[in-house]
């Protein structure tokens, strides 16, 4: 498209303010993406999409109402906000809904330093292919790889800016690159899978394809002869790969939606003990060279770094300006939104105290237990933290692995199992999330 994202967020609030709306924002995304997916040494699938995708809330009195299209047209953004103040018009009143006030607006709107977005060229699509087919042949090289499930490489990038009528205005890029492998060992009712990864901002800092294929046929075939553990009461070591869920948990109940309704297992917990002492969560959204960070959210406030619990203790709850006026608070700047709905609470980057042990480290200490390195499934209740998941990993005897497992249960409850954790020194810190692997006491293990 010609038209700047800027000059088209501020076409859609004057059609609004034509419309009859008390205030509105805008949001409009240009997008790219393509992926090449590769299997048996050929292409399989090949997809590629671009476009521009618009969103608008507008506001009439405290009733608003939200609507998005992929047509810029100016005939469209006038029957658009036409739309979304009639919408408007019919919704129930929210005390809580409205715009920032302007002296919250952020001043710092340019997010070059924060390195989001890489500037060389758009990989060709032989080269993407290129990188998924040597994923694949990496992992067939491997002794005991029956097939490579896919191989697959993508790229994306989309530029974003947001608008209000309380004079915000501003707007970021962003781009991706990643590379995928999902191998399995083994045939009939003994298939076994695993999978490596790599995702990043640019592409120079993209791990080798050869050896993503690697350690996914690796990771495979180490599974092949799995068998149920056995049950009964036993410490669990999350692996890196899946220990963020469990701290994922954790900050899904400081989630200011569920503080709002009542139904976070953690809604009386501020100033509470929650992880062990010395263990501290940090929200960093101005972290160089990571998907999640941003300088502003989506209502323009200013980010900033923020401990969501420190010294084992939960200092508060991650809001937008509606949760937060709901629960009589201040946003954490932490809206998020995309062009089909308003905001709501989202975390950016987050990190988790890392240990001074390495993960064999605490597989050597934990004696007789569970090494989980993949889970499917989830029943958490969210009242009350109890806490039910499948899994699949290694069984541990006298501190060393012994053969993998699969198809049994680990469940406990969260409040009680975060305060026991161990954490390695594992953690990627490339990631938006790091979380290194952690030990936990005693979870139930149900299997033969």
């Amino acid at each position: 498209m010609t038209q700047s994202l800027s000059d088209l967020s501020e076409q859609i609030l004057a059609a609004a303010r034509a419309a009859g709306a008390d205030a509105a924002d805008a949001i409009a995304v240009d997008g790219t993406s393509q992926s090449i997916t590769v299997r048996a040494g050929a292409l399989e699938q090949a997809e590629r999409s671009e476009g521009v995708d618009i969103g608008l809330r507008v506001f009439v009195g405290q009733r608003q109402a939200c609507v998005s299209s992929s047509d810029t047209k100016p005939a469209t953004l006038s029957q658009m906000a036409e739309r979304a103040v009639a919408m408007a018009k019919e919704a129930p009143e929210d005390p809580h809904a409205g715009l920032a006030d302007p002296a919250q607006l952020t001043t710092r709107t340019a997010t070059e330093k924060l390195e989001l977005f890489d500037p060389s060229d758009e990989p060709d699509p032989a080269a993407l292919q290129d990188d998924a087919m040597r994923a694949e042949a990496a992992a067939m090289r491997v002794d005991g790889i029956a097939q490579v499930q896919s191989a697959s490489a993508g790229y994306g990038r989309r530029r974003v800016h947001l608008a209000a009528s309380n004079g915000f205005s501003a707007g970021y890029a962003r781009s991706d690159r990643g590379i995928s492998c999902v191998a399995i060992s083994g045939t009939g009712a003994g298939m076994e899978r695993d999978y490596d990864y790599d995702s990043r901002v640019f592409q120079a800092d993209l791990r080798d394809a050869e050896e993503i294929g690697r350690i996914a046929a690796e990771r495979a075939v180490a599974r092949s002869g799995a068998r149920k553990p056995k049950t009964g009461a036993y410490p669990v070591l999350f692996d890196e790969r899946v220990a963020s869920t469990l701290i994922g948990s954790l900050l899904q109940a400081t989630n200011g939606m569920m503080i709002a309704r009542g139904s976070s297992w953690l809604r009386d917990a501020i100033g509470q003990q929650v992880l062990p002492s010395g263990l501290t969560v940090i929200e960093d959204p101005h972290r160089a060279r990571v998907t999640g960070s941003r300088l502003f959210d989506a209502e323009g406030l200013p980010t900033q770094k923020r401990a969501i619990v420190d010294d084992g203790v939960l200092t508060g709850w991650t809001l937008d300006l509606a949760t937060a006026r709901q629960l009589g608070m201040q946003s954490t700047a932490n809206a998020a939104r995309g062009t089909g709905a308003p905001p709501s609470p989202s975390l950016t980057n987050v990190a988790l105290t890392q240990g001074e042990k390495s993960r064999a480290d605490l597989i050597a200490e934990m004696g007789t237990g569970l090494l989980i390195t993949s889970m499917i499934g989830s029943t958490i209740n969210p009242n009350t933290g109890d806490y039910s998941r499948g899994a699949a990993g290694f069984w541990i005897e006298n501190g060393e692995i012994t053969h993998p497992v699969n198809e049994c249960t680990v469940a406990g409850n969260l409040r009680d199992m975060l305060k026991t954790i161990i954490p390695a020194n594992d953690g990627r810190r490339h990631l938006s999330r790091v979380v290194p692997s952690l030990l936990v006491e005693g979870l139930t293990l149900a299997g033969d």
